[in-house]
């Protein structure tokens, strides 16, 4: 059999649609070989195609269109965005590239023979053209939205102007709702056989909020179940899933995670692998260069995935204050309702608080320094941050209230009961034992850099954001044991030359960018004893 060739013209653009058609051992299509470039584009297939390639000069393909890349006998066409390249050492002209993600999509070893074709525009495009005109879309428009998505068929060009139209527009409840489900179904779903899975989950934005990793092991003692995939972080110092590898594996296949739940009632790992709402990946992938996180999206990003997750009660913690991502009460409280309203309309059972966003929770910000933290916790160690002890044992103490055998008030006092009494401790040694244990011991940088107060006086305030980016720009989270430590809290006392926080870096090159940020724009400011509250 041949290979027939149809030329169409759609919206001005000639695009070519190879029907192909053929025998095991006969093509009469310019073909290609695959080539792993490995290059690590981030939530978006890219292929490279050489300027001396034939197909390129006879075919009109440009840098940055998008082409379906066949493979004879191998279904349907995967798509990518083409990069055009003038160096032989990447793509030869008898080559087509590919970057990691489309690569490992296709499956196919280096050298497999592929024919490539122009990518027809997503149909689903003209739904985001409405969006972004101020229109109300639809449960079906945003099905095929995301659903385009998932399947590569758009840039990221295209996926940013969905996300500004929904931003910018706004989104009613009931779109919300439609994107939720949209993102939801779009993915693989879990199922734990039992009427009350709880959950948790924090908005984000205040540094050292290393809650989770109390809770779990304190509401897994009291006999709730409690699978926690939580993720790892992009834009913050340190994610549950990245101070959790400090102690434990964190990366496991779903059979191992059902025997940990069998016997342990709880695990904690990274929910990158399970597929569970997968477009919300690429969506944040775009969203975090942007710095967009509204409420909208925000609401249909979480509630997805903990859908998806198997979850029946959820706990939501939005934290409040000046440098954080909810800056006032009125803001939380809008925030809680939509919440609200959108996870009764998804099934869950779910409660929202509003908790202090001033400032830092804890005193480490890294994954080595929040863990140490965590452990001093569970240790009941007289020196572990009070504020983060007492906060988590509020948020457990709600989710052991989701247990119909416990009255409302008695949550609390169960969850300080469990932790006093060590039987946190022995939860989570056991959940760390099954997923595995990290044989390496928790190190700390080994560069190390105080941060003096210029002047003595009250800690007035410290800024969430910048303490964050100068743990980050210290090398956190990849290298796991830098960051930054707190010594002194909003409130406390201070002497001139007394240490507010410790900076840890493993190179130097991270040490001094976040020495000199620091200086720059200081995260602290002290208020003199002499000054009068205004």
């Amino acid at each position: 059999m041949g290979t027939s060739l149809r030329i169409i013209e759609n919206n001005n653009h000639l695009l070519l649609t190879v029907k192909i058609a053929m025998s095991q051992n006969s093509v009469n299509v310019p073909s290609l070989k695959l080539r792993r470039v490995g290059i690590d584009t981030y939530k978006e297939n890219v292929a490279y195609l050489h300027r001396d390639c034939p197909i390129y000069r006879t075919e009109g393909f440009q840098a940055l269109s998008k082409i379906e890349i066949h493979i004879v006998g191998n279904g349907s066409p995967v798509i990518a965005v083409l990069n055009i390249v003038d160096d032989d050492s990447i793509t030869a002209p008898d080559q087509l590239g590919l970057s990691e993600q489309v690569y490992h999509q296709l499956g196919m070893p280096d050298g497999t023979e592929v024919f490539i074709s122009h990518a027809s525009p997503p149909s689903s495009i003209k739904s985001v053209h409405l969006k972004i005109a101020g229109e109300r879309l639809s449960n079906d428009d945003y099905l095929r939205i995301i659903q385009d998505i998932v399947n590569n068929r758009y840039s990221k060009i295209e996926i940013a102007a969905f996300l500004v139209g929904c931003a910018e527009s706004g989104m009613e409840r009931e779109e919300i709702i439609s994107l939720t489900r949209a993102m939801v179904n779009t993915g693989e779903q879990l199922s734990w056989g039992e009427h009350l899975v709880s959950d948790k989950h924090c908005i984000g934005g205040i540094p050292g909020n290393r809650t989770t990793m109390l809770i779990v092991p304190i509401v897994a003692a009291h006999g709730m179940l409690m699978p926690k995939t939580s993720s790892r972080a992009i834009t913050s110092p340190a994610g549950t899933a990245d101070t959790m590898e400090v102690l434990a594996c964190v990366d496991l296949p779903q059979d191992k995670l059902r025997d940990i739940l069998q016997q342990e009632r709880a695990f904690l790992v990274w929910g990158g692998t399970a597929k569970l709402a997968p477009a919300d990946d690429i969506l944040i992938a775009v969203e975090r260069p942007l710095s967009m996180d509204s409420s909208g999206q925000m609401v249909a990003s979480i509630l997805s995935k903990k859908v998806a997750a198997g979850a029946t009660h959820l706990l939501i913690d939005i934290p409040v204050g000046d440098t954080a991502k909810v800056r006032n009460s009125a803001e939380g409280l809008k925030l809680r309702k939509i919440f609200e309203y959108v996870g009764d309309k998804m099934g869950l059972h779910i409660e929202v608080v509003l908790t202090d966003g001033s400032q830092p929770i804890g005193n480490g910000i890294g994954p080595v320094l929040e863990a140490m933290d965590i452990m001093k916790v569970l240790h009941n160690d007289p020196q572990a941050p009070l504020e983060l002890r007492e906060k988590a044992l509020k948020l457990a103490g709600r989710i052991i209230e989701f247990d119909p055998d416990v009255r409302g008030g008695q949550g609390y006092v169960i969850a300080r009961d469990i932790l006093e009494s060590g039987r946190a401790l022995a939860k989570m040694n056991a959940i760390i034992d099954m997923q595995g244990r990290n044989p390496e011991p928790m190190k700390l940088g080994i560069l190390q850099q105080d941060i003096l107060a210029n002047s003595s006086g009250s800690v007035h305030t410290i800024n969430n954001l910048r303490i964050a980016t100068i743990a980050r720009l210290a090398g956190a989270p990849l290298d796991k044991g830098a960051g930054v430590y707190i010594h002194k809290k909003v409130g406390d006392k201070v002497s001139k030359g007394d240490a507010l926080f410790t900076i840890y870096a493993e190179f130097n090159a991270d040490f001094n960018f976040a020495i000199s940020a620091e200086h720059k724009d200081p995260c602290y400011s002290i208020k003199s004893d002499d000054v009068d509250d205004k």
